[in-house]
């Protein structure tokens, strides 16, 4: 390459390429193609061809999953159906708060006894795996009609809980790297981080919402279907950067202002039509294109001398994940909601559903930049909780939705009432 500028570019078009060529082999085989975008990363990168060599420390690595993450968190956000959330808010609350407290705790357990690690690098490490996945689990749902009020909890619950983990993440981190911190200070600034996160959230994305949007004292300025699209990404940029600004968290406000976007109606906003068309088919397409940089990039960083050192430890912690973290959060959380009763197979299949993905994989990159220790160890195993979940789970949530009669318009009447 001629210079810097030609050596990013091609590192970037490589990276598109890459995707677009994993995305049809995915397609081919039948299996989610971040699965793909994983492989495609380790075959082009360090550990074997080169090609790609985007260090985990670099500007460029760190734009791409913290961008990529705050897009997501928003498109997560956008799908949320505050009518239906209603019904099932206290489920969702649940498994979004002591839910990935449930998740952590066991994992981190594991982490210590079999990966040898300190408690509060385990606790980090669980905490990096502990939200699910909207990446993943809104285009399997989009092929699999489940009953609306286990599809928008499921939803829900992965967007909400992608939030709640990040924020858990940054308190841990600032525990670790920051030694004076009492307890009490670290709870202040959870409560900050999150609830300064909803306030930005609400603000900017109203604002930003009614500038595209009838129904507010808020002029129309932007009300071009195209122009609102791009507004969306000014929300998601500024949401996290005056959230960042004010000692709140960015990923909060990001997701909180997509709630706003997605559902203008309820905040006394609306749009034509032809608008919300356009802005699906623009965020569908870069939803694509942040999960390919995204899962591709983290592939080319997977430290293989690690993941071998520490291969059968980690298919341990990722069985206690899946068997026991995951069963126990739902159990604890979904199970004690007595007001949407839910029944024993919808409740099987909430413990089935949680495929990790975009957020720890991003969080995981982040870590490696800011030089935590263990870092390597963590992205190893959200590398393989990655793969396992989206082979183990993913692949077949259709047969266990059929499997439990939980598809839309099966009343239930075989499952039993918890």
């Amino acid at each position: 390459m001629n210079g810097p500028a030609e050596h990013v570019l091609f590192q970037v078009g490589l990276l598109f390429l890459a995707g677009l060529a994993a995305g049809k082999v995915a397609e081919w085989l039948r299996v989610p193609d971040i699965v793909l975008y994983l492989l495609a990363g380790i075959v082009l990168g360090p550990p074997l061809l080169g090609w790609i060599d985007i260090p985990a420390e670099s500007t460029l690595s760190e734009l791409i999953l913290v961008f990529g993450a705050a897009f997501m968190l928003y498109e997560g956000g956008r799908e949320v159906d505050l009518p239906i959330l209603g019904q099932v808010w206290r489920t969702v609350a649940l498994l979004s708060t002591t839910g990935v407290l449930l998740t952590a705790l066991p994992v981190a357990l594991a982490a210590m006894w079999l990966l040898h690690l300190p408690f509060l690098v385990a606790f980090l490490l669980a905490a990096v795996l502990s939200p699910t996945d909207p990446a993943t689990i809104i285009p399997i749902f989009q092929q699999v009609r489940l009953r609306p009020r286990l599809a928008q909890t499921a939803q829900s619950e992965s967007a909400f809980n992608d939030a709640t983990g990040s924020v858990l993440v940054v308190s841990l981190l600032s525990l670790l790297m920051a030694r004076g911190l009492s307890g009490a200070d670290i709870a202040a600034q959870f409560v900050l981080l999150i609830a300064g996160g909803i306030g930005v959230g609400l603000l900017v994305g109203f604002v930003a919402s009614a500038l595209i949007a009838h129904g507010s004292r808020i002029p129309r300025i932007f009300g071009e279907s195209e122009t609102g699209s791009v507004m969306s990404l000014v929300i998601i940029i500024g949401a996290y950067l005056l959230a960042e600004a004010v000692g709140a968290s960015g990923f909060m406000a990001v997701f909180v202002a997509g709630i706003v976007n997605g559902n203008k109606p309820a905040f006394g906003l609306r749009v034509e039509d032809e608008h919300e068309r356009v802005h699906r088919h623009f965020f569908s397409v870069n939803a694509l294109i942040m999960r390919m940089l995204i899962f591709i990039l983290l592939g080319s960083h997977v430290d293989f001398g690690v993941l071998g050192r520490y291969l059968w430890p980690l298919m341990g912690v990722m069985a206690v994940l899946i068997f026991v973290g995951r069963p126990l959060a739902v159990l604890l959380s979904a199970g004690v909601d007595r007001a949407v009763r839910w029944t024993r197979n919808e409740l099987l299949f909430l413990m089935w559903v949680r495929e990790t993905g975009v957020i720890p994989a991003a969080l995981a990159g982040i870590l490696t930049a800011e030089h935590v220790p263990h870092a390597g160890l963590i992205q190893a195993a959200v590398f393989a909780a990655i793969l396992s979940t989206l082979l183990l789970q993913g692949s077949t949530t259709s047969w266990a939705a059929r499997r439990l009669g939980v598809l839309a318009g099966e009343d239930g009447s075989g499952a039993q009432a918890v």
